[in-house]
């Protein structure tokens, strides 16, 4: 329900709730909606929400507002497993120890899942170009050749003399 509230002259004040259906009036001389009432008794929890996130995040500066909503969602995504977690285990837990476990289980998860896509490169044909596979002595410099002893491929800067090895052999 979108209410309209004007607590002073020329002063309006638009409050879209859906929680209220209906709007009351409050029977004391400020005579608030009930809307209005609502939210100045609940915001305290939004402050101390904005504090708790304002102490471990991710934001940076940007000049691009899609990006800063990136930010907020993902330190709110943070934020209210901590809540969530503390409220139906009992937990004293830190939120920094807890935001530290969730990207160590995160991450552990996302290279496991990684591990799982990467599939091994075929082998270039014979005599087909690649990149140095030492790169010691050239700056990825392309070769052709193969060391003979470990059958990576070797640019000639990269190889030592006689037989065809790599400074690495």
């Amino acid at each position: 329900m979108l209410m309209v509230y004007a607590p002073k002259t020329n002063k309006t004040v638009c409050v879209l709730s859906t929680m209220h259906q209906l709007v009351k009036i409050s029977d004391d001389h400020k005579r608030k909606p009930n809307t209005v009432t609502d939210y100045s008794r609940m915001k305290c929890g939004l402050d101390i929400m904005d504090q708790k996130v304002c102490a471990y995040t991710v934001r940076a500066g940007t000049r691009r507002w899609p990006v800063a909503v990136f930010y907020n969602l993902l330190d709110l995504a943070a934020m209210n497993p901590h809540v969530l977690y503390m409220a139906c285990m009992g937990s004293t837990e830190s939120r920094r120890d807890f935001l530290r476990a969730l990207t160590g289980e995160l991450r552990h998860r996302y290279l496991q899942e990684k591990a799982i896509r990467i599939t091994p490169r075929p082998p270039p044909a014979p005599g087909k170009k690649t990149q140095c596979q030492v790169q010691e002595h050239c700056n990825r410099n392309h070769s052709t050749e193969q060391c003979a002893a470990c059958a990576n491929y070797t640019s000639r800067k990269c190889r030592k003399e006689g037989p065809w090895l790599c400074s690495n052999c």
